[in-house]
């Protein structure tokens, strides 16, 4: 699963997702990509298992690029523990996406293979999402 190699500061704050993406929000590498369409955290457990319900899918064909990469720690404090006693151990590593951002690039394979293999990649996600293609920004 992904994570970072290392960390300047081990604990981070919550925070909040604002706005929509600027960065990432159009298909740089291949003909066909998976969109967010709401802010959310998305941990390194979904994105790997998108990644293989797409590759699955494809046959291992193609090539696929992530476009996002889990670098926020997220804490949790154990079962049953009483409140107070400073924040809890990190867990896992989660991904901030805002709504526009391409998470998932697809190429070399057929339109309807990319189709449902993104269909079935965006189902492992907890974010509602958008097929989206080359054809839909015009370019060739």
């Amino acid at each position: 699963m992904l994570s970072p190699k290392r960390t300047r500061f081990r604990k981070q704050f919550k925070g909040r997702i604002h706005g929509a993406a600027t960065s990432g929000a159009t298909l740089s590498f291949g003909m066909y990509g998976l969109k967010a369409l709401a802010p959310e955290r998305v941990t390194a457990r979904q994105i790997e298992a998108c990644r293989r319900a797409i590759t699955r899918q494809m046959k291992r064909q193609g090539k696929v690029w992530i476009r996002i990469f889990p670098d926020v720690p997220v804490s949790k404090k154990p079962n049953e523990v009483r409140m107070g006693k400073g924040k809890g151990s990190p867990e896992f590593w989660a991904a901030r996406v805002k709504p526009g951002r391409i998470m998932f690039e697809i190429d070399g394979v057929a339109q309807e293979i990319a189709h449902e293999a993104l269909r079935l990649g965006a189902a492992k996600l907890p974010i509602a999402c958008k097929i989206i293609s080359r054809a839909d920004f015009g370019q060739a």
